[in-house]
């Protein structure tokens, strides 16, 4: 791996491991770029990844010229990286432990170095930012191992047969040498406002492994069994490093501000639950066989929006709370990308889409034979009263775009959704049936509105907006969530033009139109794969399976995706691993699985 002259690893080379709480970011070479905590929404702690002098890191390699090679274990988010050098071989495997006796307070990250064969000089050093690099940390020894703290915040760092640790003023490092069959061990503790528990080697090792049955227990209850199933597994062990394990949401990334286009200005925080993902999480929880996940999450989102009922928000942090206010970083940006970012301000935002996502989720989730109790009914009830009253109005879509609200079709197509939805829940005894007579009358308005205003005769396809000749690629929901029949004259035109606009192989942009920003951005990955999606669901066969195999091909080389890439040459754009690539990653598969069950 070869980092730019700033220090700046390419997107592409990062894995990501994590506890059920937060995530960590470990590039190619070794370099423990990325970790809030003690939550996935906290400040960091290690942010070089958003600034490589100043946002902190926890280094480990080969002192000498090496090759890298890594992988997860095997039905794990336990982290492999082999490093070779011209004398010898070593192993090094990383992982944020957990262990089978519930959640605590502690957060422990864990680094094992195991000699393979020869000997190979390893280097490592652990440089504690907390606070997004702007709190003062101080590194001190105490009994044998040291301590870094700032404020509440306090991180242990105790290593065993690797080398004798060296504080110089902000930072701990050391130096050692392996052999084959040596084991080494550097393991970081952390809490915040709690006490600080140093675990000693035989305690680590022994939850490294519960962590690693931990992982495959997970896996063990996979029962999708269709194509691409590697790809679907390991998109499934992404999306639970993203499920926050305290409250059952599950964050949009893992990561804030890495951006849509290099020195740019469109770098946002992904790291809160987004009320637009909530069908296709749902949805993917019960393709995989977790229906525990999808019950959990479901009752995350109605907890949530109970706060703001009737009206949703955007978006919520992890743990419910509405607020994700927006502010600047003091931190140059990942290779100069500025603004860096926490909150997000699209919380305050109208999105009518959002109401046809949490509408089908009920649905969905009713359909599994799940009881829905009175008083959630009595709230799905009231969302579809509110839908029938302001889809008329313009909103900001699916996007989040930051220029004048319009009359954005898919955000139509949505609240059309949402009131079929409510409709077909009533008529099962789901939710209160007193106004189901409006309910069906506007959405029976909207689908007047989309068809009349929202399609273009000279296109012949759906457009991004009313009376517009714009195409958006959110356009492939109406075939993936129920508003068009999938091979249908109007989706086909539709698919077809996108094709010629959008599309560049594997590879579909969001639109082409302006958003209130400068500048632009790569493909978006989950657009991709709602093409793939679509084509499944149109019959065309042949062309979905191609075009996803050749999606499968860009994941980096342990199997994720961030937001975006460059058709270019496929380097990675944007927050990473991002939840909707992954979950539109298993729709696309399933939806191949049940057009394969058709031709039989």
């Amino acid at each position: 791996m070869t980092r730019d002259e700033r220090g700046y690893a390419p997107i592409r080379e990062y894995a990501a491991i994590g506890d059920g709480r937060t995530v960590a970011l470990v590039a190619t070479d070794g370099s423990i770029d990325w970790l809030p905590l003690p939550n996935l929404d906290s400040p960091s702690v290690f942010a070089a990844i958003l600034d490589a002098d100043r946002g902190g890191r926890f280094s480990l390699e080969p002192d000498t010229e090496y090759t890298a090679s890594r992988r997860y274990l095997p039905e794990t988010n336990l982290l492999e990286t082999t490093f070779t050098t011209s004398d010898g071989e070593v192993r090094v495997v990383d992982g944020l432990l957990f262990d089978g006796r519930g959640l605590a307070p502690l957060r422990e990250l864990v680094r094992v170095v195991e000699g393979v064969r020869g000997t190979v000089p390893i280097r490592w050093s652990v440089e504690p930012r907390f606070g997004y690099g702007s709190a003062r940390t101080a590194v001190g020894a105490r009994d044998g191992f040291v301590v870094a703290s700032a404020g509440s915040d306090a991180l242990a760092v105790r290593s065993f047969e690797a080398g004798e640790p060296t504080i110089d003023r902000d930072r701990v490092h050391g130096r050692f040498e392996t052999g084959a069959g040596s084991t080494s061990v550097i393991v970081l503790s952390a809490t915040r406002g709690e006490p600080l528990v140093v675990p000693d080697r035989v305690e680590t090792l022994t939850r490294l492994d519960e962590t690693r049955d931990g992982w495959r227990r997970w896996v063990d209850g996979l029962t999708y069994d269709g194509p691409f199933r590697d790809a679907v597994l390991r998109s499934g062990l992404a999306l639970k490093l993203l499920v926050f394990a305290p409250s059952g949401a599950i964050a949009g990334a893992a990561t804030t501000s890495l951006p849509e286009e290099i020195g740019g200005e469109r770098n946002w925080d992904y790291r809160y639950s987004w009320v637009r993902d909530a069908a296709f999480t749902l949805g993917a929880f019960l393709t995989l066989g977790y229906p525990q996940e999808a019950r959990a999450y479901f009752w995350w989102l109605m907890s949530a929006s109970q706060i703001t009922k009737p009206r949703l928000q955007v978006l919520y942090r992890l743990d419910g709370d509405p607020r994700a206010d927006e502010r600047t970083l003091d931190l140059e940006g990942y290779r100069g990308s500025r603004p860096v970012r926490a909150g997000n301000a699209a919380a305050d935002q109208t999105q009518l889409d959002i109401y046809g996502s949490l509408l089908e989720c009920a649905w969905l989730y009713a359909n599994e034979g799940n009881r829905v109790d009175r008083d959630i009914a009595a709230r799905l009830a009231g969302i579809a009263d509110l839908v029938a009253e302001i889809w008329s109005n313009p909103d900001s879509g699916i996007w989040e775009v930051r220029s004048a609200p319009r009359h954005f079709t898919q955000s139509k197509m949505m609240c059309w959704l949402a009131l079929d939805r409510a409709v077909s829940l009533a008529g099962a005894s789901h939710i209160p049936a007193d106004h189901v007579a409006r309910w069906a009358r506007e959405r029976d308005a909207v689908r007047d509105f989309v068809e009349e205003r929202c399609w273009s005769e000279r296109l012949q396809s759906y457009v991004r907006s009313a009376d517009s000749e714009d195409l958006d690629a959110s356009l492939l929901l109406a075939s993936l969530l129920g508003y068009a029949e999938p091979s249908g004259a109007r989706m086909a035109g539709t698919l077809d033009a996108l094709d010629r606009q959008l599309r560049d192989g594997p590879f579909v942009k969001r639109y082409s139109a302006e958003d209130g920003l400068e500048g632009g951005e790569g493909a978006f990955l989950a657009c991709s794969f709602w093409f793939a999606d679509a084509l499944a669901r149109a019959d065309r066969l042949d062309d979905a399976v191609q075009m996803l195999r050749q999606l499968v091909e860009i994941a980096n080389d342990v199997g994720l995706y961030a937001e975006e890439a460059d058709p270019a040459d496929g380097a990675f754009l944007g927050n990473v691993p991002q939840a909707l690539p992954h979950l539109a990653l298993i729709g696309a598969a399933s939806s191949i699985r049940e057009a394969e069950r058709r031709r039989r």
